[in-house]
């Protein structure tokens, strides 16, 4: 009873330092006031961390808000809703507007020697349900997801392995969480903060109900057959939908909680009354109550957008929407048209894919001469004019101007239309025999007919296209567009039965000293250009094929030598010489690159940057600019109608 009462006491006067630190009063949330009232949730004070995240909105160049409204955005898939992860943001540590790392869920971190990170928990930080966040759900997630054989049957993540050497993840105490390896990991920060974050917590008081290790084998085989699985792991994993976040059931840390259930075409999300940030005047953020997300067709988003059915919206909306945009907001339908710039390294990029299953095809493609070949038969500035009115950047995929890296070599090597050389090319390569309309043949007699598959989501990748087929008629080459769902056009890339796909280049065109450069080696297979290797590496060699070409080899090996330096020099050497490496070998096939995103933002949000950048990785898309801050300059007459 004592050991209680003294526990209790140290809670008391940690929690009254805390708020010394602190605004002296927190304002209790509106939306929330009435389950304060009756009892069925505690006040703001009991519910905020010991130690929150204090936010000076006016050292930020923002305005202080008020909480309230309803925010009404668009998807074009019920499976998007895990935007609201992305654009909530909230991670152990993120990036701030200078994309320098700061911790966020986290209270502080120190990292040794590049190899041992110790992660510090706000005391008090609590999940959605109002659960203690602790160490345990660290603890969790290490030996009862990542270590257990029917959860993970191809082991840990391979994020836990630096040179072949799984991470040791300690728990000193209810606060602290210690990893650590054997060699430094210079980008276990960053694959915190990612747009789509490696997770290595869980709530495990949620989560332990659906374990084989925790729960009585006849009630999980209850749950099991009532959940139609076949296995407990299946019903556990099914759950397990973090960064999904399709499972209303499943607490999170984001700012809002999902509080629609079943699949409807509205989805709602309501403030999470638990959030770990608040304003210097005490005010819990997010400062919006709830975000509306209906799914509509895809082509219907820029019409919906038009007619003012939006408060935000980026997503579905590309360069040539803006014409639409732009009228919709002078006939008065109460928003205004931003264009940020987009940070993607290109916006258009064509993948041959150096591993497809056709052996005739892929010894093609895997020559380089070949990729030189279709890049230079690419008439850059016909699509930019025609799409961008001029306004997009011509020219291969590599850094972006504002990355220390850029380098104008790279942007235009094999990028400048020159047909009589990419004849001269392919000619050299002995692929002189041609149909009588001209298109050439491969060494086993079938027409040179290239199939690049798409997602079919974009008008401006089938406009662009439109434009390339006719001049790699120029070259004798027959392109073939074969639109497709996302899902599929990722799966026939992955197996190998796609030839060539396009999308869009690296989600990172600002790399710096400090970014891993491992998206430019084949370790990932969303890298359409060499998906199996990228499997290979992923899975530890149990899937997927080593890579078999010098240039991947090498990219490879200077990728290792980055992650075993702390020297920036070197480090920037390094990046230098990959982006040469793709440059010279055209993996990516980049057409333009920088044309503005156009941002639909309702005239009553305020907080909403007038200039910003677009990139899903680093930034998060809206994450980085914290869209928990946004707030409506009418809230409350809004949250009354």
């Amino acid at each position: 009873m004592y050991k209680t009462l003294s526990a209790l006491l140290l809670v008391f006067c940690l929690h009254q330092t805390a708020l010394a630190q602190t605004p002296a009063a927190f304002q209790e949330s509106t939306f929330w006031a009435q389950e304060v009232s009756v009892g069925n949730m505690p006040p703001i004070a009991e519910r905020l961390p010991l130690d929150p995240l204090v936010v000076d909105l006016p050292a930020k160049g923002r305005t202080y808000g008020q909480q309230g409204g309803t925010l009404r955005t668009l998807i074009s898939r019920s499976k998007d809703v895990r935007q609201m992860v992305v654009y909530g943001y909230a991670r152990l540590v993120g990036y701030d507007h200078n994309y320098e790392l700061y911790p966020d869920l986290l209270r502080d971190f120190e990292v040794e020697e590049g190899r041992k990170f110790t992660l510090h928990l706000r005391r008090g930080h609590k999940w959605s349900d109002g659960h203690p966040f602790t160490s345990a759900d660290f603890e969790y997630y290490w030996r009862h997801v990542a270590l257990n054989e029917e959860l993970s049957p191809s082991g840990p993540p391979q994020n836990l392995f630096v040179d072949g050497a799984l991470a040791s993840m300690t728990f000193p105490d209810a606060h602290t969480v210690v990893i650590e390896w054997p060699t430094p990991n210079p980008g276990f920060l960053q694959l915190l903060a990612q747009a789509s974050p490696f997770l290595i917590y869980r709530p495990a008081h949620y989560l332990k109900q659906f374990h084989a290790d925790f729960v009585d084998k006849k009630d999980l085989r209850k749950q099991i057959k009532k959940a139609r699985v076949r296995t407990w792991a299946a019903l556990h994993n099914g759950l397990d939908n973090m960064y999904k976040f399709d499972n209303p059931a499943l607490p999170t840390l984001q700012p809002w909680i999902n509080a629609s259930a079943g699949k409807t075409s509205q989805r709602l999300f309501v403030r999470n009354p638990y959030y770990h940030r608040m304003d210097k005047r005490g005010v819990q953020l997010p400062y919006i109550d709830i975000v509306k997300m209906t799914v509509v067709g895809g082509g219907l988003i820029a019409a919906k957008a038009n007619a003012g059915e939006v408060d935000l919206q980026a997503r579905g909306l590309d360069f040539p929407d803006i014409s639409i945009l732009k009228k919709g907001e002078l006939d008065g339908a109460g928003y205004k048209t931003l264009l940020w710039a987009n940070s993607t390294a290109n916006q258009i990029a064509i993948y041959p894919n150096l591993n497809f299953a056709d052996p005739v095809w892929r010894e093609i493609i895997r020559d380089v001469r070949f990729r030189r070949a279709l890049s230079m038969s690419i008439d850059r500035r016909m699509i930019n004019r025609a799409l961008y009115f001029g306004l997009a950047s011509e020219g291969g995929m590599t850094a972006l101007p504002t990355s220390p890296f850029h380098d104008t070599a790279n942007v235009y090597k094999w990028s400048v239309y020159y047909p009589a050389k990419a004849n001269a090319l392919l000619d050299e390569m002995g692929l002189t025999g041609r149909t009588p309309d001209g298109i050439r043949l491969l060494p086993d007699g079938r027409p040179m007919e290239f199939v690049i598959e798409t997602a079919g989501e974009r008008k401006e990748v089938e406009n662009a296209l439109a434009i390339i087929t006719d001049t790699w008629r120029e070259i004798g080459v027959k392109l073939v567009m074969r639109p497709l769902d996302r899902d599929i056009l990722r799966n026939r890339v992955y197996s190998g039965l796609s030839m060539a796909a396009v999308w869009f280049g690296w989600d990172n065109g600002l790399p710096q000293p400090y970014t891993p450069p491992e998206y430019l080696a084949p370790k990932h297979q969303e890298f359409f250009a060499w998906p199996k290797w990228g499997q290979y590496y992923q899975t530890g060699g149990e899937v997927g094929e080593a890579p078999d070409m010098p240039a991947p080899k090498r990219l490879m090996q200077l990728s290792y030598d980055w992650s075993h330096t702390t020297d920036p020099a070197l480090r920037s050497e390094i990046w230098r010489e990959m982006l040469a490496i793709h440059a010279d070998n055209q993996f990516g096939i980049g057409i333009l690159a920088q044309a503005p995103q156009p941002i639909v933002v309702s005239e009553r949000l305020r907080n909403v940057p007038e200039t910003g950048k677009w990139a899903w990785d680093p930034g998060s898309h809206f994450g980085i600019h914290r869209i928990d801050e946004f707030y409506y300059e009418d809230a409350f007459q809004q949250f009354t109608q």
